[in-house]
């Protein structure tokens, strides 16, 4: 065997495979209620690469667990080989699930933040729409113009006038109805939804300041 680059590959598969044997020997020796240490993932994209990566290296460790299994069969001390290959198994899906926990946890979290964002936003729109409003002074009150009777006018003309006026107005103040109703479930509307989300906040505190005790 004078090929040199025949020589390397067969190197490199042998620390590659001498590599994973340790990792699977590392884990094997973990206790089972001791967790594994994940580095924290950085982005919902990381997160979401981990938890696909997962996916993966469970299928494989299924699979080479069945392998295991079968060979197993074939050796003269069976429940020691079963025994062994079922450790390599556990050890090994203790490591994934703590990295499926870490990035489902991430995902959690910037969820949450995002949504307190949102919140927070809301309610600061909202007391700068009252601000607004409370500084606009109201509308001086319209003052009607009393009409001049002609000198000779009847008392039926006065009274078709003094009619005419009335129904004027009850018109206006028809007419104007709906948009005063509409401003003031619209008002009412964004109250409640102010008030609700600033609920929400005080539990979104309350829940943290829980989960911190």
């Amino acid at each position: 065997m004078n090929n040199p680059y025949l020589i390397r590959a067969l190197r490199v598969a042998t620390l590659a495979a001498a590599a994973a044997s340790l990792a699977a020997c590392t884990l094997s020796l973990l206790p089972e209620d001791v967790t594994p240490v994940v580095p924290p993932s950085t982005s919902v994209a990381q997160a979401n690469a981990k938890l696909a990566q997962v996916a993966v290296e469970r299928a494989a460790i299924e699979a080479t667990f069945a392998n295991s299994e079968r060979v197993c069969y074939t050796k003269f001390f069976v429940n020691n080989c079963l025994d062994e290959a079922r450790e390599k198994r556990r050890g090994a899906l203790v490591l994934q699930s703590a990295i499926e926990d870490e990035a489902e946890y991430y995902k959690r979290k910037v969820g949450v933040e995002e949504r307190d964002r949102e919140v927070a936003k809301a309610i600061k729109e909202y007391d700068q729409d009252q601000a607004r409003a409370a500084a606009v002074p109201p509308p001086p009150p319209r003052e009607e113009l009393k009409p001049v009777l002609a000198p000779k006018a009847t008392l039926a003309a006065r009274n078709a006038k003094r009619e005419a006026r009335a129904a004027a107005r009850a018109a206006r103040e028809l007419a104007e109805a709906p948009k005063r109703a509409a401003n003031v479930r619209e008002f009412e509307q964004r109250k409640r939804d102010a008030e609700q989300r600033q609920r929400e906040i005080a539990e979104k505190k309350a829940a943290k300041a829980a989960q911190g005790n």
